[in-house]
């Protein structure tokens, strides 16, 4: 059995929290939820989904799972970047990457880090987040791997760990 996307991994209630939130903070995530929506059938109405309140059409989509790939890593990023950047904030610290809140510069270029600032950054991460710092570091695992050497035996050892 395949591992879920580091989005899956999240909590129901948790994404449900983070699709609203998406949704109140951009009339264009609204638009996109629901599209999801109306393409996924079963009667719903685009003038309808429209007027629904932010935190009932997230549960809808959560519920019936559809959000795409795309839709699963722009969430993983307005989360880690946007709506929660002291995690990423905290990984980026302790790795010793310069970042303003969260944020690497552009010009930075992969490797951000070697393996064992890597490391470095995950152990705090985990001890300061625990569960939250664990998916954060699988979702820059998936997303940006090549960024990070040394972070999917990071990732590894903590599952097993577990």
């Amino acid at each position: 059995m395949s591992q879920p996307s580091p989005y899956r991994q999240l909590a129901s209630a948790r994404r449900v929290e983070l699709v609203t939130r998406a949704i109140k903070s951009s009339k264009d995530m609204r638009a996109v939820m629901v599209t999801r929506m109306v393409s996924r059938g079963g009667g719903f109405r685009p003038a309808t989904l429209l007027q629904w309140p932010a935190d009932k059409l997230a549960r809808e989509v959560v519920r019936l799972g559809a959000e795409t790939a795309d839709d699963e890593l722009n969430l993983l990023n307005m989360l880690y970047v946007e709506f929660e950047p002291q995690i990423q904030a905290a990984f980026l610290d302790a790795a010793g990457v310069k970042h303003a809140n969260g944020q690497m510069p552009e010009e930075l270029e992969p490797p951000f880090a070697d393996a064992a600032a890597v490391a470095k950054g995950a152990a705090a991460v985990v001890e300061k987040f625990g569960e939250d710092g664990r998916l954060y570091l699988v979702t820059i695992a998936k997303y940006n791997g090549d960024g990070w050497p040394g972070l999917d035996g990071v990732i590894a050892g903590l599952n097993t760990a577990s």
